[in-house]
């Protein structure tokens, strides 16, 4: 595959993570476990596993609900960016490995994506709730709807 393809979508991985930051890694972990692409003979191969598909898709499963929870911290908060940065990091090196391309361009583009997805998510949800009069919760569902299925279109390129 090409490389500037890889890296293209080692960042659109990390911008789903942005968006959701459980669903880019839970979607690698599947796309390396159904063989979509392989990661054996990499310090990553584990994303692949059974204990590591069902465990980042629970997780990704919980953060569908409790994105909705009027408590849960804006996404652009220090903890929150934090945990994108580095589950996009993750996420986007798992997909440069598969294609071996560099381990460290794909964590910095999954990062960079991270971050861009994060920020960009939370102004286009606001703006859309701002402009629309939907409730948030619609919004919400609809960007759910985007992270799975944008992130389910990257990790089925391979």
């Amino acid at each position: 595959m090409n490389t500037s393809l890889v890296f293209l979508l080692a960042f659109g991985i990390g911008l789903v993570t942005g968006l959701r930051s459980m669903t880019g890694p839970a979607l690698v972990c599947w796309g390396a476990h159904l063989g979509w692409f392989n990661l054996e003979g990499s310090r990553l191969v584990f994303m692949g596993s059974t204990v590591a598909t069902y465990s980042f898709s629970t997780l990704a499963l919980g953060e569908l609900i409790a994105d909705k929870l009027p408590f849960i911290p804006n996404r652009t908060s220090a903890g929150p960016l934090f945990g994108r940065v580095v589950l996009g990091a993750l996420s986007g090196a798992a997909l440069c490995v598969a294609n071996r391309q560099s381990v460290v361009s794909g964590a910095m583009l999954g990062a960079v994506g991270g971050v861009a997805g994060a920020f960009a998510g939370y102004r286009v949800r606001a703006g859309l709730v701002t402009k629309s009069h939907l409730p948030d919760m619609v919004i919400a569902l609809l960007e759910d709807l985007v992270a799975v299925g944008g992130g389910l279109f990257l990790v089925s390129r391979f």
